[in-house]
């Protein structure tokens, strides 16, 4: 079966690099020079680091010097929560505060004791308990916090409250806010300024810039109080070694784009993803659709049929030439029980059947269709059985 003939619907795990990225790579990669060498050669590739820089930082409402570039998401996101965060004047925090939904690059990537971190729960939307991490930080008046809470969860595609988060912890004083803002860069505007996050991390590939690259930005008076890669002084010295040029190249022309066409993509996204959300529910009226109450992000669809098991369902959409997920494609390629799910107050029988479908920049109505016809058949066989057992 060629790529023709498939439909790609799993933008959260990876979204397919755009034709103007891998041009971008491939000037880069064409270019000998160092960005850390004076000569000409040097410059240019220098000129390019600084100019994917520039896009990113626009992105998300940054500086260009406030921009550190990574290996991706999950190395942004260990940096940051590895106790070595302040802001200039005031001590690093001692505790940790996060969601119950979060990234693994959050939940085990941080150095903070397990008696200096507490998780706080959600609702069954999905959204963030605001009045438990209210009385979380009337309780920790004084102490020196850092709060980390996704921007948009890579499973259900939940928006969380981060304004209102930044604002409590405002109230509080001594605590710095960071977001994961790997599934929602892209997606939807996020400026990092306007709502006032002191950190932000997020991953090239989510957006259509290649894999292996991904960024930090640090608010004004926000710092690192040592390097997360020693070495020489690339990266403000923070992340030393010579850049990865054509990945980051490739991030800066990916964000350029995701920049320009926001506004459209949105939308667009929006309408396949409710015109799919609609048809699946017309199929099967006993589908859940995990955080329909809140907002989430225009791209994504979570949702299970009980009795329809996710292994069982995967092996045939992808049979039928669509690829879509069970959740996160941070599990090795294993399907397992979701914590996101789980923190919800889903069942684990209904939990076992969650698939998600995450439209992207080349997807198309074509593609939904395609899913929708092996959807109709696996639900049809699914009722079919029920009608047999009864």
């Amino acid at each position: 079966m060629t790529a023709a003939t498939r439909s790609y619907l799993d933008h959260n795990a990876t979204s397919p690099v755009r034709p103007e990225v891998a041009a971008a790579v491939a000037r880069a990669l064409a270019l000998p020079g160092n960005p850390s060498s004076i000569h000409a050669e040097g410059r240019a590739a220098r000129a390019m680091l600084d100019t994917a820089r520039d896009s990113v930082a626009a992105l998300v409402g940054a500086r260009p010097a406030q921009v550190t570039f990574t290996s991706g998401g999950t190395e942004a996101a260990n940096a940051v929560l590895s106790g070595a965060l302040r802001r200039t004047g005031r001590p690093a925090p001692t505790r940790l505060l996060i969601s119950a939904t979060e990234h693994p690059c959050v939940s085990a990537g941080h150095r903070f004791s397990p008696d200096a971190v507490a998780v706080l729960p959600v609702d069954e939307a999905g959204v963030l308990r605001l009045d438990v991490l209210r009385e979380r930080l009337a309780d920790l008046a004084g102490e020196s916090l850092l709060i980390s809470v996704h921007a948009a969860n890579n499973e259900t595609g939940v928006v969380q409250p981060l304004a209102e988060i930044v604002a409590l912890a405002r109230e509080h004083g001594q605590a710095l806010v960071h977001s994961d803002a790997v599934q929602a860069v892209g997606k939807v505007s996020l400026d990092m300024a306007a709502i006032g996050l002191d950190a932000l991390t997020l991953s090239g590939h989510k957006f259509a810039a290649p894999k292996g690259v991904g960024a930090l930005v640090l608010a004004d008076g926000v710092v690192l109080e040592s390097a997360f890669v020693r070495g020489g002084g690339q990266e403000s010295r923070l992340r030393c070694g010579t850049e990865n040029l054509s990945g980051v190249a490739g991030m800066g022309e990916a964000a350029g784009l995701a920049t320009a066409d926001r506004d459209a993509e949105g939308p667009r996204l929006a309408d396949l993803r409710n015109a799919l959300e609609a048809r699946v529910l017309a199929l099967a009226p006993d589908a859940v659709v995990f955080g329909k109450g809140a907002p989430r992000l225009p791209n994504t669809l979570s949702f299970a049929v009980p009795g329809l098991e996710a292994a069982t369902a995967l092996i045939a959409f992808d049979l039928a030439g669509v690829a879509v997920s069970s959740g996160s494609a941070c599990s090795s390629g294993k399907v397992a029980r979701s914590a996101t799910l789980a923190a919800m107050g889903v069942s684990p029988a209904v939990a076992a059947g969650a698939l998600r479908v995450s439209f992207g920049w080349n997807s198309t109505d074509a593609d939904a269709a395609r899913f929708l016809t092996a959807f109709e058949r696996v639900v049809s066989s699914l009722y079919q059985r029920r009608g047999q057992a009864a």
